[in-house]
């Protein structure tokens, strides 16, 4: 690590899905340490502990940068509730000049510009995305695979199905590493519909190697599984995705003629847990 053992760092958490952020402003941390570093900081036992890595960083073109690594060093793509903590602590770096409740804050993640409108620690955010939801067979179950900036496939189960998380990991550790998915893989969502705009939802999420207590992605992508399930028409809609760390807001339009679902934000609580300093 170039010439200090000394990281702060400050831990948040959108729905109990928990992340370890860093300034890097600097550019002090390159993306080979970003990759060592996250096995160690997130790691629950010796570490921090935390479902992911975020750093915050600015391009040559002065634009807000998220940096997401998860807790394996790989690349998640894209993390909603992440994305989420991002704003968050970006607005506690300006002390409420510039970011405060109300305003909005533009930033990439690779090659996407995300816009967030902050009111208070409930941040809304809109994907920049264009999506399908796409029957798929895998060793004769019928599934959806659903890209949300990141790659997802929702399993419709029983809510009872939602309780028993050993057959859960067990089946979604088997899907994420099936070889229809290789090379990446996939995160895996478990499904179980409680309304017409309401679901429940358990996520396994690939790079965690886990179910978590919530996932960003994984609720735009189950939402916008079931209402393909439900066979609805096209229109603008708000669904209510309720997970074990609480419940997260997803707003998409839906065109009948085209099958796709645009405009679409994830909205939910992003609230600061401790700050402090990590030693290499």
């Amino acid at each position: 690590m170039k010439n200090s053992v000394q990281i702060p760092f400050t831990k948040l958490q959108a729905t109990g899905n928990d992340f370890v952020v860093i300034d890097n402003r600097s550019g002090i941390l390159d993306n080979l340490d970003l990759s060592a570093l996250a096995p160690k900081i997130c790691d629950r036992k010796f570490g921090v502990g935390a479902d992911g890595l975020i750093t915050v960083q600015k391009n040559d073109s002065g634009e807000w940068v998220m940096n997401y690594k998860n807790p394996d060093g790989s690349d998640a793509g894209m993390c909603g509730n992440g994305a989420r903590c991002y704003v968050r602590f970006v607005q506690m770096l300006h002390n409420g000049n510039g970011v405060e409740a109300g305003s909005s804050l533009k930033f990439r993640v690779h090659e996407n510009l995300y816009e967030a409108e902050i009111n208070g620690n409930r941040i809304r955010i809109r994907f920049p995305l264009e999506t399908e939801a796409v029957p798929i067979s895998i060793d004769g179950e019928s599934l959806l695979q659903v890209y949300s900036n990141t790659e997802h496939i929702v399993c419709p189960v029983d809510e009872e199905m939602l309780e028993r998380d050993e057959p859960l990991t067990e089946k979604g550790r088997a899907l994420r590493n099936h070889e229809f998915f290789a090379p990446k893989g996939t995160n895996v969502n478990f499904l179980s519909g409680s309304g017409k705009d309401r679901l429940r939802l358990q996520t396994y999420e690939r790079g965690v190697e886990s179910l978590t207590l919530a996932c960003g992605t994984g609720a735009i992508a189950s939402a916008l599984a079931w209402h393909h399930l439900q066979e609805q028409k096209g229109g603008r809609f708000e669904y209510q995705v309720q997970t074990r760390g609480g419940t997260i807001t997803i707003l998409f339009s839906y065109e009948e003629t085209t099958q796709t679902y645009t405009n679409i934000y994830i909205e939910g609580p992003a609230e600061i847990v401790f700050e402090g300093i990590y030693y290499l």
